[in-house]
C-alpha cells in the first residue's frame, strides 16, 4: 500500500527532526530554547499522525482480508 510507505517515511522524518532538535539543544543549551521546543512538539505531533495512518491502513487491510475470506 502506498499509504503505508508514505506513513513510514513520515515516521522516519519526524524522528529525524526530533533528534536533530535535541542535538542542537544539547550542543547549545542557551540557544533558541523556545524554537527548539516548538520543533520537537511539531515532530511529536507529526510522528503521532503518521502512526495513526499506519494503524488505519492496517485496520483497512485487515477488514479487506476478512471480506475476502
Amino acid at each position: 500500500m502506498q499509504a503505508h510507505a508514505i506513513a513510514a517515511a513520515g515516521l522516519a522524518s519526524a524522528a529525524a527532526r526530533f533528534d536533530a532538535s535535541a542535538r542542537r539543544t544539547a550542543a547549545d543549551p542557551l540557544g533558541d530554547l523556545a524554537g527548539e521546543t516548538v520543533e520537537r512538539i511539531e515532530a511529536e505531533v507529526a510522528f503521532e499522525a503518521n502512526a495513526a495512518v499506519l494503524r488505519s491502513t492496517d485496520r483497512m487491510a485487515g477488514t479487506l482480508l476478512d471480506m475476502l475470506a
